[in-house]
């Protein structure tokens, strides 16, 4: 079991993104990796507040078992072009661009969010790879805001599930980390943030991708 404890507190009022060279990188298998950056964006609190309130959130309802049920977290995707909800989510995304730039070799250029307002909110076990990360090598930036949640990553392909030799992954995503999947990630493994019983205060999450990635 491997785990990462994020910051939890933001202890610097001033909104701004510290430097990126103190990414740390977890190689994992089959050609996926992993980049965190514990504490990326300082004033988080303000900037949780302001997506919080400013945001139009939406509801969506997915087709599962035969029924439709309603997706449980708030959703909103900013497209390429579309003007984010605050200032520092364009300096994330810029700041990212440049420094992944040599490997990833294009832009991030949308910016998907999700509010988990509580512990009972969580997404299911999937890769983005609607697009073309079900076949080449990309990246997702996850800027993560509020109360710390576990990320769980697991193999699913033949490879992976070979050479990895632990079991379930554990990055625990803390106020204002940053943390990068990339390589093979989004085709040779999963991710899930599941549900927490008890008391769990809410959870921003902004997920930067490149074209025709989701």
């Amino acid at each position: 079991m491997f785990h990462l404890q994020g910051s939890l507190l933001d202890d610097v009022d001033e909104i701004g993104l510290r430097p990126l060279a103190a990414t740390r990188r977890t190689p994992l298998a089959d050609g996926a990796w992993v980049d965190v950056r514990p504490g990326w964006l300082t004033g988080a609190d303000e900037v949780f507040a302001h997506l919080h309130e400013r945001v139009d959130w939406r509801a969506e309802r997915r087709r599962m078992y035969d029924r439709d049920v309603d997706t449980p977290r708030l959703l909103r995707f900013y497209g390429a072009g579309e003007p984010l909800p605050h200032p520092v989510l364009r300096e994330a995304r810029e700041a990212l661009s440049r420094h992944y730039a040599p490997k990833l070799g294009e832009p991030f250029v949308t910016a998907g969010m999700c509010l988990y307002r509580d512990g009972r909110d969580s997404v299911a076990w999937h890769g983005d790879d609607i697009g073309r990360s079900a076949t080449h090598d990309t990246m997702v930036a996850i800027v993560s805001l509020g109360t710390p949640r576990p990320l769980l990553l697991r193999p699913v392909s033949d490879r992976a599930r070979a050479e990895h030799r632990g079991g379930t992954l554990r990055f625990v995503v803390g106020h204002g980390d940053l943390v990068v999947m990339g390589g093979s990630c989004q085709r040779t493994w999963h991710h899930a943030i599941p549900k927490i019983a008890g008391a769990v205060g809410p959870r921003i999450s902004v997920q930067f991708r490149p074209y025709d990635v989701r």
